[in-house]
């Protein structure tokens, strides 16, 4: 699935009051900004991430609103007669909420352009952080047809956190076979239909710290896959899920810690998300295997004394048992933010287990943080495929710059483009409202 956005645009949380996003799922052109504008000011969108994401400012806000500048006050000082209050997210009071609409359009690798209308709403429970559910229809240009919804519902006093990723998709795309030795000169298509239905239960046991249960479903039907005109029954000799129909289906069990203060653009702190899934046929699954997720993610100062951020982030997506259907494999780009392996296509690299690591180091360009910029490098490796020898042989990195815009200086939110390269000759411009990771 392409990044698509799934969050509030933070240049119009200064002017309603909006609900803080974590990374967004798609690349996003700056029209889309426009468009939104023309919504907002007449009259936002979220999956949450699972800690508290309410923006704490490092310094006082009175500090902020004098000393750094976004964009609503470039804003404001070309256009003085607009009146725009500034405005966070964290001002929606306890009881209250709002429904907003958001038309976008944008462009990935893997769908080129693309249309999309989001529908967002917010709340907040008693003592808890806020709520939101959200829910996105898109048309790309490669004729893909997605639907998500996706909800973060805080009990009060955030005792218990309620959790789910539905997504109805026809997403035809290019895969290019399992393990680090292929090649984008041999291509092979893919179309079908997909439905995802995640649901997860967390129940808080100490501070930062909460773990619970869920219940992950797969199935894609109307499975076709063609090379050079000619239809495919398996895939690098791999003939699961590769035509007709898949399933997989079981419960899952998580463990969940996360101090970051603020989840949109983290100034510190640790993430560490684990996620066992065992899929049975007893669930309805085509075959019996147990997968597990480990991501982790550290935010550390570097100078100490200043607040450039050297950012640090591992995620692992291994088979621990049984043979996976070929869609739901893991592959670059298909982690549930959709970030995984900038300078990448989608699903480039695919095996029965994923490792990747990321550092990015961001910093400040202009003294007012309207601007700024990061450098990053990430390595990721798949498994070869079991006629081979089924281990890790061989590491592909990628490297890259970006820029950074600031949307909200008391959210701390910014518009993020990225150019990444990797080894083997793919290349890429990548937009996300918020950090990537």
């Amino acid at each position: 699935m392409p990044r698509l956005v799934s969050s509030d645009l933070p240049f119009f949380s200064s002017i309603l009051p909006l609900p803080p996003r974590p990374m967004s799922r798609c690349t996003n052109l700056f029209i889309s900004l426009i468009l939104v504008g023309l919504v907002v000011i007449t009259c936002n969108a979220a999956q949450m991430p699972l800690a508290d994401t309410m923006a704490v400012p490092t310094v006082p806000v009175a500090q902020l609103l004098m000393t750094q500048h976004d964009l609503v006050d470039l804003v404001k000082r070309w256009y003085p007669r607009l009146h725009l209050a500034a405005h966070d997210s964290s001002t929606l009071q306890e009881g209250k909420h709002f429904l907003l609409v958001i038309p976008q359009v944008g462009y990935t690798l893997q769908t080129r352009g693309l249309a999309a209308v989001l529908v967002n709403a917010a709340f907040r429970n008693r003592q808890a952080n806020m709520s939101s559910i959200t829910s996105q229809l898109s048309y790309t240009q490669n004729h893909q047809v997605i639907f998500t919804a996706n909800s973060s519902v805080w009990m009060p006093d955030n005792r218990f956190l309620w959790t789910s990723d539905w997504r109805l998709m026809h997403y035809p795309q290019a895969t290019y076979g399992l393990g680090m030795y292929t090649s984008t000169d041999r291509v092979i298509n893919m179309d079908y239909a997909y439905l995802r239905f995640y649901q997860s239960l967390l129940r808080r046991l100490i501070p930062n710290l909460y773990a619970g249960l869920g219940y992950h479903l797969d199935l894609h039907w109307n499975i076709a896959s063609y090379a050079r005109n000619r239809e495919l029954t398996r895939i690098s000799r791999y003939p699961y899920g590769v035509e007709g129909r898949s399933v997989s289906s079981g419960p899952t069990l998580q463990l969940l810690y996360d101090n970051r203060q603020n989840a949109i653009n983290p100034t510190g702190g640790l993430y560490v998300n684990a996620v066992l899934r065992a899929n049975s046929q007893l669930l309805g699954s085509d075959e019996t295997y147990q997968s597990l997720l480990l991501e982790i993610r550290k935010y550390v100062h570097l100078p100490a004394s200043s607040d450039n951020i050297l950012a640090l982030w591992s995620y692992n997506a291994l088979t621990l048992s049984g043979n996976p259907p070929f869609l739901d494999l893991p592959s670059t780009g298909w982690d549930s933010n959709g970030n995984v392996g900038r300078g990448f296509i989608q699903g480039r690299f695919r095996g029965k287990k994923l490792l990747y690591a990321e550092t990015e180091y961001r910093f400040h360009i202009t003294h007012d943080r309207l601007l700024g910029g990061v450098v990053f490098a990430n390595a990721q490796t798949v498994t070869e495929p079991d006629q081979t020898s089924g281990q890790f042989e061989k590491v592909i990195p990628a490297v890259g710059a970006g820029l950074r815009v600031k949307m909200n200086k008391i959210s701390r939110t910014n518009l993020s483009v990225d150019y990444g390269f990797g080894l083997d000759g793919s290349k890429g411009l990548f937009f996300n409202l918020g950090e990537v990771f």
